[in-house]
């Protein structure tokens, strides 16, 4: 019998349902009819209605003789207010399956429509500690195929939906095994049309994603649970998703220059995508820890600034999700690398640093500098200074990343007040 010794033994991997490949889209009506979905709800954004994809998706369904409407309401980074308007949409509508046509927003919004119409509650009360109630529900939801249009989030395979909390300018998650979708539909021919900066946004996010899933704390040195129910998604760095996050983190290293330089660059596209969903099967059970923690109140604390994305056709400032991961990326893993050289000298090398010859520990610390480089060829902002904001707001920052307990405990090293405000003032500028 082994020693007890307080710490966990197990770990667990689970993944929605995969369909990948050129053309896929066009079987979504198929696959819709074979769960039995006979009134769907397409939920997308004004940027997928406008290019005309949603009309193209809901003629597919249709032909199958499947009712569908197109709820189109998205808000690019999903709000709290937002997320509310479209479950009050959809109550009482008898839809009885979804599909989240987009990036991960409205992948995210139909997983929590999915969620507060067939288990109606308070929106905190699914939230995520110290913010909200943390309830629990066993499910199961309507089916939800998730159709991505961008590559990054992986939002089609994971159980997490991340909503913005304007009153309290931070982000925040929920989780829990029911809100997976049923199937991700991913067809590298609907992300042809992304702009550059949503190509370089989205990609980084397939980086932050694994990184920080291969830097996670260990599945072995993680408290063990008083029952099983209370093991949480997230569990910590394990075979399967260390094996993953270093095929997705090479693939970006290979192919993320080249999408954002030439958006028709269907390998490169195809290759992206395959990393966004090596990527959502890594993160969505090994989990992600300071650099998600960082990214949340800044993109909830941009709506008091000035700066807007381009490429994001929008009128309101926001910054997307897999830029935020980014911005204190470097930082991060300056303070993680002493953890495990060895991983992030293998990062630095996947990402184009020539390591030989390099003590391990040289090489580990090539990885700020090689993501910096990655970030300045995909004409990103430099640093959150660019994005509007200022030394004297690290404070605030600090506190709104410490809110973020659920995401935190997954971090290889404890981190603390101090560690944060020295990453944040790390991640002002970088050239």
């Amino acid at each position: 019998m082994a020693i007890d010794t307080g710490l966990d033994t197990i770990f667990t991997t689970s993944a929605a349902s995969i369909k990948f490949g050129i053309g896929a889209t066009n079987e979504l009506g198929y696959e819709l009819k074979r769960l039995g979905v006979k009134n769907t709800l397409i939920i997308t954004d004004k940027n997928i209605v406008e290019i005309g994809l949603a009309e193209k998706v809901k003629a597919i369904i249709e032909n199958e003789d499947i009712k569908a409407d197109i709820y189109d309401g998205v808000h690019i980074e999903p709000t709290d207010v937002s997320v509310k308007d479209a479950i009050n949409f959809t109550t009482g509508k008898g839809y009885d399956g979804f599909v989240g046509l987009g990036g991960g927003s409205a992948i995210d919004t139909a997983k929590a429509v999915n969620l507060y119409t067939t288990f109606p509650a308070p929106l905190l009360d699914y939230i995520s500690p110290p913010v909200g109630k943390g309830i629990k529900v066993a499910g199961p939801l309507k089916p939800l195929i998730g159709v991505p249009t961008t590559a990054g989030t992986g939002s089609e395979g994971t159980t997490v939906i991340i909503i913005d909390l304007t009153d309290q300018n931070i982000k925040i998650g929920i989780s829990m095994p029911c809100c997976r979708p049923t199937m991700g539909l991913i067809d590298p021919l609907n992300t042809l049309t992304m702009l550059p900066l949503v190509t370089a946004s989205t990609g980084m996010d397939v980086f932050v994603h694994s990184m920080e899933a291969y830097t996670a704390i260990p599945y072995t040195s993680r408290p063990k649970p008083k029952t099983p129910a209370d093991r949480p998604v997230y569990v910590g760095s394990n075979p399967i998703s260390d094996a993953v996050a270093v095929m997705a983190i090479e693939i970006v290293g290979k192919y993320l220059r080249r999408a954002v330089t030439n958006g028709r660059d269907l390998e490169a596209r195809t290759q992206m995508l395959i990393g966004s969903t090596l990527a959502g099967l890594g993160f969505g059970n090994a989990g992600v820890h300071i650099p998600h923690s960082m990214a949340y109140p800044v993109a909830g604390m941009i709506h008091h600034k000035t700066w807007i994305p381009p490429d994001y056709n929008l009128d309101y400032p926001m910054v997307p999700h897999g830029l935020a991961c980014t911005m204190g990326a470097p930082a991060v893993v300056k303070f993680t690398a002493c953890t495990d050289l060895e991983r992030h000298a293998l990062m630095a090398h996947m990402l184009g640093e020539n390591i030989e010859g390099l003590s391990l520990r040289d090489a580990a610390m090539l990885l700020p500098e090689a993501i910096i480089k990655l970030m300045k060829d995909i004409n990103f902002p430099n640093g959150i200074s660019e994005l509007g904001f200022t030394e004297a707001e690290i404070p605030q920052l600090v506190q709104g990343t410490l809110k973020q307990q659920r995401i935190l405990s997954c971090s290889p090293r404890p981190v603390t007040a101090k560690d944060l405000e020295q990453m944040f003032a790390e991640s002002m500028s970088f050239w």
